[in-house]
């Protein structure tokens, strides 16, 4: 059976992003789908701008991290009565003409845990990201047991069925590793989509120190579970 757009809820986590949002919404709305903005605690315009654009909205009364962002979508969406939940990020980098290839590959194979996988084709991505990706994903993939080409990749399809199973406690950009974990702890069918990425000089909210460090100190906790 086609999977319905109806049916499907897109999640985009945003955090000071007045100058993009809109379009980022605009551009998903013309394809079909219903879009929920979980501002992070924005201290311009992004929550006016998403109010503006017809999105769902949800407002973190303070800078939380994305992760918090997320799991705040999360508990949206699990209450919702949408089945399927799509994540992309607010800055543009993820091409909504790749919404359907989710849809497809979840209708041919059933997988519960989509993610898109930039590295077949990393054009313009900055050379230091995309030596930090195959990195982390060869180490992630070693841990989990499956080999997962882009683990970073925040542009995702998760089914509610799945998501509902899971168990998060990080609230920064860690949770992308962890929820690939938690879904092959849990045995979850967990499969990757060819995507693209634009990227036009936007500038990173990871922190190159301070966030690696937390990677490193989930991935040590998650091994001594």
């Amino acid at each position: 059976m086609p999977l319905k757009k109806s049916d499907v809820l897109v999640l985009i986590p945003a955090y000071n992003e007045e100058a993009r949002i809109a379009n980022a919404i605009r551009r998903v709305q013309e394809e079909g789908y219903e879009v929920l903005v979980v501002d992070d605690g924005s201290v311009d315009a992004t929550s006016i701008r998403a109010k503006e654009s017809g999105a769902r909205l949800i407002q973190n009364p303070k800078n939380l991290g994305k992760g918090q962002a997320l799991r705040t979508g999360f508990s949206y969406f699990l209450d919702s009565p949408f089945n399927f939940l799509i994540t992309m990020d607010a800055d543009g980098q993820h091409d909504v003409r790749d919404l359907e290839k989710f849809l497809k590959v979840r209708e041919e194979s059933g997988a519960s845990l989509l993610i898109g996988n930039r590295m077949d084709n990393p054009t313009r991505m900055p050379w230091l990201r995309v030596l930090t990706n195959h990195f982390l994903s060869s180490l992630l993939s070693l841990v989990g047991g499956k080999k997962i080409p882009d683990s970073q990749c925040g542009y995702r399809l998760v089914s509610k069925e799945a998501l509902r199973q899971m168990r998060f406690e990080t609230s920064h950009f860690e949770i992308e590793s962890e929820m690939l974990l938690e879904a092959l702890r849990l045995k979850v069918d967990v499969r990757s989509v060819p995507v693209s990425s634009v990227y036009e000089g936007e500038t990173s909210h990871i922190h190159p120190v301070r966030d690696t460090f937390r990677f490193f100190r989930f991935l040590f906790l998650r091994l001594l579970k």
